[in-house]
């Protein structure tokens, strides 16, 4: 299944394709900046019955001329994926006739480390295709920890803050970015509730994102959007709910109550912070989770 972080490392390329030259210079190639940018189907699949797709794929064009680019988000290291990239490729290559660049964006630095080898494909006497895709992962995007220089820059920010969302440096790079995005806000509110969204999906399930959506629940408390209010509601909640998930938990490991992975699995998934609440309570005095649960009015996990 394709998670939201997956989708926000290469979906802020779509809403800033400039971006790509900008962050290519971490990398040391130099692209010219695209004069236009159009974006293509990303559906690679032939008449064949196997479906192919690449996760973004623009035109870039430039006043050096124009040029395909493709960009895959990498979670973690496939040995199938660089024969597939090799076929996005050599696709889009034969179908448009323009040069085409392969990017690979991972926040993982074992799987950037994988992706960047370069693949000869072929007999090792004379490999007929080389595969070399450029690849961004947390150490080739610096922290943007300052909100001038956030600002100035919103959508590298944003990659930054996904790159590096595992990293000590998270929090510094989402405060500058939340103090970057009140002057977004105040000229255009749609592009400042992309830049926001696509932040939250590329935190993942990191605590970085437990951050985020409480710097969006009151720091930009004076964003008054329909899609931000709805943001900041859900993110109350949920951040709510897993802390009590969390304290619950805690306190049943140090009372010595034993825990069922089945237990474990209700207990965090429970979005209800006032259910959590209740449960947090009884486990106060209760001696097993059949009986928090129960004394809740349900009957347990017998099921």
């Amino acid at each position: 299944m394709v998670s939201s972080s997956h989708e926000a490392l290469h979906r802020i390329f779509q809403q800033d394709p400039g971006l790509f030259a900008r962050a290519a210079r971490h990398l040391g190639v130099a692209f010219p900046p695209p004069v236009s940018a159009t974006e293509l189907s990303t559906d690679l699949t032939e008449t064949q019955p196997l479906e192919r797709r690449v996760d973004t794929l623009l035109r870039m064009d430039t006043e050096d001329g124009s040029f395909l680019l493709a960009v895959e988000s990498q979670g973690r290291p496939a040995p199938d994926k660089p024969a597939s990239w090799a076929y996005y490729l050599s696709y889009v290559y034969a179908k448009y006739r323009v040069p085409p660049v392969l990017l690979v964006v991972c926040a993982d630095r074992g799987t950037a480390a994988w992706a960047a080898r370069q693949v000869d494909i072929g007999p090792r006497q004379w490999p007929s295709l080389t595969l070399r895709p450029l690849v961004l992962g947390p150490d080739d995007v610096p922290v943007i920890d300052s909100p001038d220089e956030a600002a100035r820059d919103i959508p590298l920010t944003v990659l930054s803050a996904a790159l590096h969302r595992r990293d000590p440096g998270a929090d510094a790079i989402l405060n500058a970015l939340a103090k970057a995005l009140k002057s977004v806000s105040a000229d255009d509110e749609d592009t400042a509730t992309t830049f926001i969204e696509l932040t939250e999906q590329g935190l993942g399930t990191t605590q970085a994102a437990e951050l985020w959506r409480h710097l969006m629940a009151v720091d930009l408390s004076f964003f008054q959007s329909q899609t931000a209010q709805q943001l900041r509601a859900e993110g109350r909640a949920e951040g709510q709910a897993e802390s009590r998930a969390k304290d619950l938990l805690l306190l049943l490991g140090h009372r010595g109550v034993e825990v069922s992975e089945q237990d474990r699995e209700r207990i965090v998934g429970c979005g209800d912070p006032d259910v959590l609440g209740l449960w947090f309570r009884n486990a106060l005095t209760a001696t097993s989770t059949a009986e928090i649960f129960a004394s809740a009015g349900e009957s347990g996990l017998a099921d």
